[in-house]
């Protein structure tokens, strides 16, 4: 990798071209702690390669989830390479809780206000005026085009939405720690190769407000300098120390999974039924294991295996794929304190009849019944989701990429009538 010409610099980072690449850039961050558009600024020994780590495990993270990002990978300790993008002059602020410039904006809001939805903001990148807050109306009256796309209704919607869901994301993560996600800030970027908007720029501790357990006195952000009346070195060095603090917790952001999905089937000739449900699983980054066993025919071991994978000590699923009479499911959920949802292979000259024997339970039981294997799988590891952040993500990323999918399919429709 060969540095090439500056593309920009920044009061914390440089941007570089790289020599016979046209579709990536150079991301050099400095040692330099800003505030307040610049107005104080320090030096500040290590700062670029607690950021670079920092950014580099935020946005893994949000790409392991399924959000499209222009991180691409770590050069060396202060640097990154990431997707050459026209950047858009917007700041895009998500807020849980209600704290500093939104107080003084919003006189007679108390702090500690919790918005549910979150509260969307958008601000125009303009130093000299302290980045003015923007309405929808004045982003979209501002007619802007970046990299020759023009930044409409379906433009703005897009980078709402994936705002929202990033910060989201970002909240369950940091909440798996005892920590709370207050509030932050991201930017967007037009890909110059595809045209594709994608979450840009840097994500580091200068992003976002959090507070340990909840606590704004324990604050572990950029907040602590601002709130400095001297900046001093003792204070310097405290400021280093949390932003550590900050990079080494986001190591615990993707641990081991910790739960498991079991699927069992009444035939071997459900195989290729239940490898479909394993397949989506895998994709949400579930465990999975597959077992053979008929509730009628070997009931025993049915309830064996039920009882081994009880003792595990972590959050099971069943599903059971049992095609004709499924006793398979309702056998299972009369028997475990787990979830149980039934997939049966039904074949369509059949379905009317068998799917009965999945529906119609005894009283005292509440197995599900979906009748496709993403179906199963989506309902697994949603119910598995609910104590696991990094299924969590990708259910939610799942979703926002739905719905992007079908926002672009509309505006090409509309494009062509």
């Amino acid at each position: 990798l060969v540095k090439g010409p500056i593309v920009i610099e920044g009061k914390t980072k440089i941007v570089h071209d790289i020599a016979g690449d046209a579709n990536h850039v150079l991301v050099v961050n400095k040692d330099r702690i800003t505030a307040g558009d610049g107005a104080r600024a320090h030096d500040l020994e290590g700062k670029a390669a607690i950021s670079n780590a920092t950014n580099a495990k935020v946005f893994s993270f949000l790409q392991e989830a399924g959000i499209k990002t222009s991180f691409v990978k770590l050069c060396n300790e202060t640097s990154y390479v990431a997707r050459k993008c026209h950047m858009i002059p917007l700041e895009w602020v998500t807020r849980r809780v209600a704290t500093g410039s939104f107080l003084k904006r919003h006189v007679g809001v108390s702090e500690g206000y919790r918005f549910t939805p979150p509260k969307l903001e958008t601000f125009y990148k303009d130093d000299e005026n302290h980045d003015p807050q923007w309405s929808e109306e004045q982003v979209l009256e501002s007619c802007m085009n970046i990299g020759g796309l023009a930044i409409g209704h379906t433009e703005y919607d897009i980078m709402a939405r994936t705002t929202v869901t990033v910060f989201e994301i970002l909240e369950r993560a940091w909440a798996a720690l005892d920590c709370a996600l207050i509030d932050m800030k991201i930017e967007f970027g037009i890909d110059s190769e595809t045209n594709e908007i994608l979450v840009s720029d840097t994500i580091d501790s200068d992003s976002w407000r959090l507070w340990p357990s909840g606590d704004k006195r324990l604050m572990k952000d950029k907040q602590v300098y601002r709130n400095f009346d001297e900046v001093t070195q003792e204070g310097l060095s405290q400021v280093k120390r949390n932003f550590q603090w900050v990079a080494e917790k986001l190591d615990s952001f993707i641990p081991s999974p910790k739960c498991l999905v079991v699927i069992l089937m009444g035939s071997p000739a459900d195989v290729a039924h239940c490898e479909k449900i394993r397949d989506h699983l895998k994709k949400l980054g579930v465990p999975c294991e597959l077992r053979v066993t008929s509730a009628h025919k070997g009931t025993e071991e049915t309830l064996s295996i039920i009882a081994r994978y009880e003792g595990m000590a972590v959050p099971i699923v069943f599903v059971a794929v049992a095609g004709r009479s499924n006793g398979l499911g309702p056998v299972t959920c009369a028997n475990t304190a787990f979830p149980v949802i039934n997939c049966p292979p039904l074949k369509a000259e059949d379905a009317a009849r068998d799917i009965w024997s999945s529906l119609s339970l005894p009283s005292g039981m509440g197995c599900v019944t979906v009748l496709y294997p993403e179906a199963a799988a989506m309902s697994a590891a949603s119910i598995l989701a609910l104590n696991d952040h990094v299924i969590w993500s990708k259910i939610r990323a799942k979703q926002l990429n739905l719905w992007i999918s079908l926002k672009m399919a509309d505006q090409q429709v509309c494009k062509t009538n």
